[in-house]
């Protein structure tokens, strides 16, 4: 059973729950992997994982090493005009893909989601709940479509980063956006 109250020394505590939550959400999924359980492993109050992280999300962020929340990321990309959203969400992927440090975790997850069956339902199951369905309500469009954006643009990081083929490694940000914010607009507008 967790202790209730505060554990000394903040850094080892943050760090043994983050290290409960790799291994809760590698084993059990992001759905099966529970705020409670995590505490558990961890030997903390549930609490404290509200206190150090917030959010179930927030945590799988961090845990994961994530550079940006992707909740976050979600809704700053949905605030503003519709009419340019398309182009709001490339630029924001493009961002997040920019600097070797923000990346590095992402092809990390693409290479192991690849050959891992666990690491691929983890993270299945994080953009469905915390990207794919929130931007499809947003939007009222199907899921689908935003999965099919979603696609698009994990495929260009593939192309651009990963395997760094050219033209498109080489491609400038703005070559970019013009060539996908359009394709970006067309998925997320809505269906008729």
């Amino acid at each position: 059973m967790a202790r209730a109250g505060r554990r000394p020394g903040q850094t080892e505590t943050r760090e043994k729950i983050l290290d409960a939550a790799r291994h809760r959400f590698a084993e059990l999924g992001y759905d099966g992997a529970t705020v409670r359980g995590i505490a558990a492993d961890a030997g903390v109050n549930a609490a404290l994982l509200h206190h150090f992280f917030g959010t179930k999300q927030e945590l799988f962020a961090a845990a994961m090493n994530l550079p940006v929340n992707p909740a976050s990321l979600v809704t700053s990309i949905l605030a503003g005009p519709r009419g340019s959203l398309g182009e709001r969400l490339v630029r924001a992927f493009l961002s997040v893909w920019a600097e070797p440090a923000g990346r590095t975790p992402f092809i990390a997850m693409l290479r192991a989601a690849a050959t891992n069956e666990q690491v691929a339902l983890m993270m299945r199951q994080f953009i469905e709940r915390t990207v794919l369905a929130e931007v499809a309500r947003s939007l009222d469009v199907p899921k689908v479509r935003v999965t099919g954006i979603a696609a698009q643009m994990i495929g260009v990081a593939l192309l651009r980063y990963v395997i760094k083929l050219p033209p498109l490694a080489q491609a400038s940000d703005e070559e970019i956006v013009e060539m996908l914010a359009p394709v970006a607009q067309y998925y997320l507008a809505p269906p008729g």
